[in-house]
């Protein structure tokens, strides 16, 4: 481990440190005004917690990359029916850790501690791209051998898409030629009958912002089979049946959303299935708060469990995208994603000795690894830190904090009755 990453390490254990220590988590102060200098300082310091987070995640990752050693030095844990993942990890890992901190990287630099993270960061990660895309790089990724490069190119084009101007602007143009090459070489991979249709949708939605011809017919089939899944309150069918598991949140949600947001207008039909889409991740993001204890614990149902944070992308996303339910209110979101955050993170075993993340939801899990689960995939749990492309002025960041829907619940406070959304396919 070199100087620089060790100092970033230490860096975002500093912080992580001085928010709580591992296994806490924070407790809502008594409610205030919005932006009061009580509230202010709770969320200036919550915030520091979650960006010394980020950068612990992105410090053995970015500056790897960067010098085209990831293949090198990157460990690779899978499950021990599984013999392929070295073929995709390194993709996984690059798309799935820019995915969940485009918001962020997006945001610039400043002269603030935070700032001057996020401009360094967004530069190993535009060096890191270069060296995932260039054929001639020892680092060079793989986009078309195999089913799952259609995921983590996917991710990939998310992260682009939610930082079009430190991730993708600000790219040499023959590395923007590079990238879009290595996406039109997933066009080959045929998306299956579920999620994975989406994938296909998000590469061509971001090829189209990108100026380059897309393929409507990939776009536009994982839409309109996502409207034919929509199982009512809320809930999309991952495929035409029902699976009890969180890919609602790691993927159908926003990819869905985001897609509408590029070509709502382009049909009257988009369009109101646009404002639909975004009336069911508010009300996803609803029922997933509920979901968060007062421990930062959340019911481990489903596949991909070891996404750990990452399944409460749409309650992250709705805060980001300030579509959160009436009766969430920002600061309340930001106290449960807090502690989904410290819980999934904070335990013991969760990081290697040198910083890489390992197998598990609440430490070293092993045994929570699907055959497709491998080190790569882990940093999906990235999602969760989407409301850091929020400006710490944001009520999101300055509200004191409130107490969770749980805890309101069972203290014995006098709430409305929960109800489902009506919103008919």
């Amino acid at each position: 481990m070199n100087r620089r990453t060790f100092l970033v390490q230490a860096a975002g254990a500093a912080a992580v440190a001085g928010g709580h220590s591992s296994g806490a988590t924070p407790s809502p102060d008594r409610p205030g005004p919005a932006g009061s200098s009580a509230g202010t300082a709770a969320g200036a310091e919550e915030r520091a917690h979650w960006w010394g987070w980020a950068a612990r995640l992105a410090a053995p990752v970015l500056p790897a990359l960067a010098e085209r050693r990831l293949k090198q030095v990157m460990p690779i844990e899978s499950h021990p029916a599984s013999k392929d993942r070295p073929d995709y990890a390194h993709l996984e890992i690059l798309g799935r850790l820019l995915a969940g901190l485009a918001p962020w990287l997006e945001l610039g630099g400043d002269g603030t501690a935070e700032g001057r993270e996020r401009d360094r960061l967004a530069a190993l990660a535009r060096s890191g791209i270069e060296a995932a895309t260039d054929p001639a790089s020892p680092d060079y990724v793989n986009f078309s051998k195999g089913q799952q490069p259609l995921v983590d190119a996917a991710f990939l084009a998310q992260a682009l898409l939610r930082s079009p101007r430190e991730l993708w602007g600000k790219l040499e143009p023959r590395v923007q030629q590079h990238v879009v090459a290595a996406l039109i070489a997933t066009r080959k991979i045929r998306a299956g009958e579920n999620n994975w249709k989406l994938f296909a949708t998000a590469i061509e939605v971001f090829l189209h912002r990108a100026g380059v011809g897309r393929d409507d017919a990939r776009l536009f089939e994982g839409i309109r089979r996502h409207r034919e899944w929509y199982l009512g309150d809320g809930f999309y069918g991952d495929g035409p049946g029902f699976h009890w598991d969180y890919y609602n949140s790691y993927v159908i949600q926003p990819m869905l959303v985001e897609a509408l947001d590029v070509v709502g207008d382009e049909a009257a039909e988009w369009g109101t299935f646009r404002a639909k889409a975004r009336e069911r991740l508010t009300r996803w993001a609803a029922i997933q708060e509920r979901l968060v204890a007062p421990d930062g614990s959340f019911p481990a149902l489903g596949r991909s469990i070891a996404y750990r944070a990452g399944a409460l992308q749409g309650l992250a996303m709705a805060a980001w995208r300030h579509l959160l339910p009436a009766e969430v209110s920002p600061a309340q979101a930001r106290v449960a994603l807090s502690r989904v955050i410290q819980r999934t993170l904070g335990a013991p075993g969760t990081f290697d000795a040198q910083g890489w993340l390992r197998i598990g939801l609440a430490g070293h899990q092993p045994g929570l690894g699907e055959t497709y689960i491998s080190t790569g995939s882990l940093y999906l749990c990235t999602m969760a830190f989407l409301p850091l492309g929020l400006p710490a002025t944001d009520p999101f960041w300055t509200a004191p904090a409130v107490r969770t829907t749980w805890e309101k619940i069972w203290s014995g406070e006098n709430l409305p009755a929960d109800k489902a959304l009506r919103s008919p396919r």
